[in-house]
């Protein structure tokens, strides 16, 4: 190379070392470090990017990256990268070669050169196994698919041969050394990365992360390693697994119990979550599980003693079935108990779940999130140091399920962060029969974790010490840093999907090598023995002793007496069933006329500090005219006046849903956002000083997953009003599944309760299907045992008490109100401020405006006794029908809304149907018949009419006819429909 200039050598240099695809990654980052500003570079890179034709001012706008990036998101600085991964110098050979001459001045220059890209060399291989060494990690205790070599991970890719292995290398302390031989080097990094543990850890873009990451794992003294006494409580741990689970299998073989064999190391994974989390300040860890190894966990970790689960097996009920509710199976209940670790108590829950397997993830981390913001004493803070979330999944359902992608989605955002929630998945490699190149396209079914940078910890389920070592780390990396992290358990299953399938039909590989290998616990027990940890005998001793335990619980189990359910107390102390039969149970909700004027004053006050947007500036305006006269209170207006009393009364108030702070029709304005530099003023949150919190959040663009963390909020705060808003009331639709497991079913099934409040506007605009599309009609057809209201709300007062009640009373239902849209601005819909203060109420029926506000219409009506049609409706309609009448001049028509459908406020309905006994009954809804609530409805109507001995026993339709669509888009179909539904309910 004598004849060579300098910089020739540095473009051969560059040329044969940094051409190659595995280091693209280092390649790129000088690529930006040059657009961004090409002096900050070596000559020789600016010479080589040069030569590529870089354009660097629209590199640069790229590598800036866009303006609406989120403000704190970490960001890599120039180096800063390269700094974390290979060394201070590593971003620039001439920094490199300074490095090594300074380390070593008594080489020449020419030795200076080979040592510096050596250097580099070794720092981009150590680099590669950071990134890639998962890929050739021992993680599948089956063996079934051999992780063999990866090319970047190949010595030779860095210019390494076989000669050069022995050869010390500057490193600059990468690793913990000055200096490491090649052959050291990948001792180290095949140890640290492809042993049995594997990490994807380096698209975390927080460089104090990722080398918080590196510092725990890298090093040449640090291996993954136990005392004596917690190998032995590990080994413990396997025992109890195993054992419980073959003495259920060979005591009731083929039932079902979705046992745990294979994945023992699951139990020892999670006592050390609970152990170093307590360490670390936790206090409360809420689980959720899907059923594989669910009673295993109840027992072993949660404590749940084992004979009440030898009593269900032997046909007991679980505590309240019999007395109260449906019950469920015993791999979908919850438990709940008290753990103490080394001085440090932890309470321990597991939330029950249904088959949907991941659909209990948001209903955890809502839960979650409320115990935070109650242990900070406030709710407008939260405590994630104190209360975390373990979410243990499936290896299938992790990949596969949206409300996954959903679930993530919401972890750092405001209103719903709970500081980090660790994922467990269970990985048998296989989805009840499907196998991973049939359920999942990326690499690993922990892919879509990386949506949010969070590190996963891939580790073999056979290997018990390294799954607990990951397991450690996971948890103090998400007390440290507030964020997610995943934990991959590669393992198996015994026995397929479940006891009573036969996997070898569709899997005969995988289970003849499940059939020829030993548990995990036997694995472990010959590790522990050959390592003198104990012998033979005194292993054999700890199984034997562990059996007769079972054995006596087993016995326990034939005369246990199930204790009385302990789901009333704690926070939901003195909360009881409902014990009114009429169903009534309408709450205190009135409230002093003078507070009603108070908090509407204090609501509708523009402090001088926000620079209010001028139409805005004229809805308050108009709002604190309505406060003044107590006329013509509005939707908006009372939602806040509700709001407004609930937080000065101690209750706490949570709204959210997708553009709720501003409401999706402009209705609610709960922010007055200034026009200048965009800060939020809530009046609502600026009432008094010892006032409670009201929080509104605009949620993400996801219905599933924020109705699910909504109704695990309501779940664990019972003092606050939780309230969940769908945009349009048909994106509820996307969100079923939390209605069908939990909302309508949890009191029955888990001897839950729930206060939530769903809001679903609906209505018939002539807008299309979608603007009407609530489905009344499905919340009406899984009503039962009162399990839930369903309200069609007409006016404001009767709004601002229903939300009133759902914390005014002493027990908790969950609302399904069919919100409004036109009538959020409709001149007949308003209240006064005198129906919402003292001696009011919600009302389940309500009266005709002819008769009850005589005022708004120009019609008299008739005495009742010469009424001769009773139309029956609910919600808008009604004004629809109003106005017809007032058109047509009639007064022979009484219109009686039902704002309440269930519970079906029957004793109501007789009282005022009595009045018109000789009166034909009309039911009129804007839904076609398959629809709306005319199917569930008309049967109640037959049966009150019968009880008053009516002449007209069965009500007339009147409406849409059935359709499979909910609404024509049209609008000339749509006014020929609505005035066809009008004729009809008024014909002769």
């Amino acid at each position: 190379m004598a004849d060579k200039s300098r910089s020739d050598q540095n473009q051969e240099f560059l040329d044969t070392l940094f051409l190659d695809g595995g280091n693209a990654a280092y390649l790129e980052q000088m690529q930006a470090q040059y657009t961004r500003d090409p002096r900050s570079v070596d000559a020789s890179w600016r010479s080589y990017f040069a030569d590529l034709g870089e354009e660097t001012e629209n590199a640069r706008h790229v590598a800036d990256g866009p303006a609406w990036k989120q403000k704190n998101w970490p960001v890599a600085e120039d180096g800063e990268l390269t700094s974390a991964l290979t060394g201070d110098w590593g971003a620039d050979p001439k920094a490199a070669e300074k490095a090594v001459a300074h380390a070593n001045p008594n080489l020449s220059e020419d030795e200076v050169q080979q040592a510096a890209k050596d250097s580099i060399g070794a720092l981009m291989m150590i680099r590669a196994y950071r990134v890639r060494g998962h890929c050739i990690a021992n993680l599948d205790p089956l063996g079934l698919a051999e992780p063999g070599e990866h090319p970047e991970l190949d010595p030779a890719t860095y210019g390494f041969s076989d000669s050069d292995r022995d050869r010390d290398i500057f490193i600059d302390g990468v690793l913990g050394l000055d200096y490491a031989t090649v052959n050291e080097i990948i001792d180290i990094v095949k140890r640290t990365y492809c042993s049995t543990l594997g990490v994807q850890f380096t698209h975390v873009s927080n460089p104090d992360e990722k080398a918080w990451i590196q510092e725990r794992l890298e090093g040449p003294e640090k291996e993954i390693s136990f005392s004596k006494e917690g190998r032995l409580a590990i080994l413990q741990k396997l025992i109890e697994g195993e054992a419980f689970e073959q003495l259920l299998h060979k005591r009731y073989p083929g039932t079902k119990r979705f046992g745990l064999d294979g994945a023992e190391g699951l139990l020892p994974a999670l006592e050390q979550i609970i152990k170093r989390g307590g360490q670390l300040g936790l206090k409360d860890i809420n689980f959720g599980m899907p059923h594989r190894g669910r009673l295993n966990v109840m027992a072993s970790v949660m404590q749940k003693p084992y004979s009440a689960i030898f009593y269900e097996f032997l046909g007991g009920v679980a505590a309240g079935g019999e007395d109260f509710g449906s019950g469920d199976v015993k791999y979908h209940l919850g438990v709940s108990d008290d753990r103490e670790f080394d001085g440090n108590s932890v309470h321990l829950s597991l939330a029950p779940n249904p088959s949907h397997l991941e659909v209990v993830a948001p209903v955890v981390i809502g839960k979650t999130r409320a115990k935070q913001q109650m242990a900070s004493g406030t709710y407008r803070s939260h405590k994630p140091e104190e209360v975390m979330a373990v979410i243990l999944h499936g290896d299938s359902a992790f990949a596969g399920q949206g409300v996954v992608m959903e679930t993530f989605q919401m972890s750092q955002l405001t209103g719903y962060r709970t500081g980090g929630t660790i994922h467990v998945v269970v990985n048998n490699q296989i989805g009840f029969t499907t196998t991973p190149d049939e359920y999942r396209s990326g690499q690993y079914c922990s892919d879509v974790a990386f949506m949010v940078e969070a590190p996963v910890f891939h580790v073999n389920g056979d290997d018990p010490e390294a799954v607990v070592y990951a397991a450690r780390i996971a948890t103090e990396y998400r007390q440290k840093f507030g964020k997610d992290v995943v934990l991959d358990i590669t393992c198996y299953r015994r026995y397929g999907h479940n006891e009573g399938d036969d996997p070898s039909f569709t899997q005969p590989l995988m289970y003849k090598a499940i059939a020829d290998r030993l548990t995990t616990r036997e694995i472990y027990a010959e590790r522990l023995i050959e390592q003198g940890d104990l012998t033979k005998e005194d292993h054999e001793k700890r199984v034997e002793d562990f059996y007769a335990f079972l054995d006596e619980e087993f016995e326990k189990a034939k005369t246990y007496e199930t204790k009385q359910p302990d789901w009333l107390q704690g926070v939901w102390q003195g909360l009881s069933l409902p014990t009114e039969k009429d169903g009534k149970r309408r709450g205190d909700t009135d409230v002093d006329l003078e507070t009603l004027k108070e908090i509407g004053k204090k609501i509708t006050t523009i402090p001088n500090s926000v620079n209010i947007h001028k139409t805005l500036k004229r809805i308050i305006k108009a709002r604190a005219e309505k406060i003044e006269t107590g006329e013509n209170i509005d939707w908006g207006l009372a939602e806040h006046l509700a709001i407004g009393t609930l937080i000065t009364e101690g209750h706490p108030v949570r709204l959210s849903g997708q553009d709720s702070e501003r409401g999706t029709f402009s209705q609610r304005q709960s922010h007055f956002i200034d026009q200048t530099d965009g800060h939020k003023y809530t009046p609502l949150n600026n009432l008094s000083d010892d006032q409670e919190y009201y929080q509104v959040l605009n949620s993400h663009l996801s219905e599933e997953a924020v109705l699910g963390f909504e109704y695990g909020f309501s779940t664990a705060a019972p003092k606050a009003l939780t309230i969940w808003e769908a945009q349009f009331g048909d994106f509820a639709n996307g969100a079923q599944v939390m209605v069908d497991q939990f909302i309508s079913s949890a009191e029955q099934k888990w001897l839950r309760m729930s206060g939530l409040v769903m809001l679903l506007p609906h209505g018939y605009e002539g807008q299309g299907p979608e603007h009407s599309s609530a489905r009344l009609e499905r919340y009406l057809q899984m009503c039962a045992e009162d399990n839930m209201q369903v309200t069609n709300i007409s006016t404001p007062a009767n709004y601002f008490h229903a939300l009133r009640r759902q914390v005014k009373r002493q027990f908790r239902k969950p609302l399904i109100n069919m919100s409004p849209k036109s009538l959020l601005r409709h001149k007949l819909c308003v209240s006064t401020l005198e129906e919402m203060a003292s001696d009011t109420e919600f009302h389940r029926l309500l009266w005709d405006d002819a008769e009850y506000r005589p005022e708004s219409t120009e019609i008299k009506l008739l005495p009742d006794a010469k009424i001769k049609r009773v139309i029956l409706c609910s919600g808008k309609v009604y004004f629809d029908l109003f106005e017809e009448r007032e058109k047509q001049n009639i007064n022979d028509v009484y219109l009686l809304r039902i704002e309440q459908l269930f519970p079906y406020p029957d004793d109501a309905v007789q009282e005022e149907l009595s009045r018109f006994k000789k009166a034909d009954i009309v039911w009129c809804q804007e839904e076609p018949k398959n629809m709306g609530a005319w199917s569930f409805i008309h049967e109640f109507l037959e049966e009150s009419l019968q009880a008053i001995g009516a002449k007209t026993t069965r009500p007339r339709y009147v409406g849409r006819g059935a359709a499979a669509s909910t609404a024509t888009g049209i609008s000339a179909k749509h006014k020929k429909e609505q005035q066809a539904i009008l004729d009809g309910a008024f014909a002769k």
